[in-house]
């Protein structure tokens, strides 16, 4: 796994041109377009099929046009081109608002990267804005859309929103599954390699759960403003639908908690191994002393510069000391390793 310590994106990538894409469609056909400028989708406000209209990075000057032709309220065209906000649901005027991060983990660096998303349900129509033109999650409401007979191509534009929110929100699950592959790798590092750079990498794992978890809490507020609304735009049959994705965005929630539990628990076993390591490391040293402790004593008695010493004159005095000593020693050593010491 590569370990590069670089903090989750919530800048906004900056784009030379808007991307616009139109999905225009009924229970029995579907128009597909991709605009070559804002104005080119202006004449969908007046059709009576349901739309789609994506917009695939996000400059003030398309923005303005676009929330402009289709009322959208200034308050929510600022909301769209802010940056690092916090997920939220509004309703004003003729339309609802959802701002909710998309998530995306990145796995050469192993961060979560987040990108702003916008979501405007008006008449028969819902706008989406993203930041990146490169990038998305709604590659499978694209192919539900191309094929007839599918629930999202016979139901109405609330149906399309709650399509695009669960298919945000079922996209979490995929990040935490590559956070949790993380965790199980460090799980089985952590008991070989308890060292500075496996601790940096727990605390790089543990900082990205946090901004992962910060960043879809708030998306639980927005769901329950859905189930909540009573704005015609929302068909009572759907509000099933919008409680199913709370659920999800709860269960997303509860589990990001459950994972930067295990990440400090990761903590905790890096600092258990760190102590044993040292434990083990003392009682050697522990032993090692003991060992050498009545050896030093005996040196330390025949080191005394004494004139009386008849040890000293022995001709077999030094061979006597030396075999007392290893006598002492390998004593110790085998009382040491029966009681299991070492």
């Amino acid at each position: 796994m590569n370990f590069n310590p670089v903090t989750a994106s919530t800048s906004r990538k900056k784009v030379e041109k808007v991307k616009i894409t139109v999905f225009e469609f009924d229970a029995h056909s579907i128009r597909e377009e991709v605009m070559d400028s804002v104005s080119d989708c202006f004449k969908f406000r007046e059709t009576k099929t349901i739309k789609w209209i994506n917009v695939d990075g996000v400059r003030r000057e398309e923005v303005e046009k676009i929330c402009e032709h289709f009322h959208i309220h200034y308050l929510l065209m600022e909301d769209i081109m802010s940056e690092g906000q916090r997920a939220k649901m509004d309703e004003i005027g003729e339309s609802v608002f959802c701002l909710l991060p998309m998530m995306y983990f990145m796995a050469e660096s192993s961060t979560v990267d987040q990108e702003q998303v916008s979501l405007v349900l008006a008449k028969n129509v819902v706008i989406s804005f993203q930041d990146d033109p490169d990038r998305d999650v709604f590659n499978p409401i694209r192919e539900r859309l191309r094929t007839g007979g599918t629930k999202i191509r016979n139901s109405g534009a609330d149906y399309l929103l709650y399509a695009l929110l669960d298919i945000i929100v079922d996209n979490y699950f995929m990040v935490m599954d590559s956070l949790g592959e993380r965790i199980e790798v460090l799980e089985e590092i952590i008991p070989r390699q308890p060292n500075n750079r496996t601790l940096a990498r727990i605390n790089f794992l543990r900082k990205e759960m946090l901004v992962f978890k910060r960043g879809i809490t708030p998306v639980r507020e927005v769901m329950n403003g859905l189930m909540k609304s009573e704005n015609d735009l929302l068909q009572e049959t759907t509000v099933k639908y919008f409680k199913d994705v709370y659920d999800h965005i709860v269960q997303a929630v509860d589990l990001s908690e459950s994972y930067r539990e295990l990440v400090m628990n990761l903590q905790e076993l890096y600092h258990a191994q760190m102590n044993q390591k040292l434990n083990e490391v003392m009682k050697v040293l522990a032993v090692v002393t003991t060992l050498l402790a009545p050896l030093t004593v005996i040196t330390g008695i025949y080191g005394m510069n004494f004139d009386v010493m008849p040890e000293l004159r022995s001709p077999y005095g030094y061979f006597i000391v030396l075999a007392v000593m290893l006598f002492i020693f390998v004593s110790m050593l085998m009382i040491f390793r029966k009681r299991g010491w070492f």
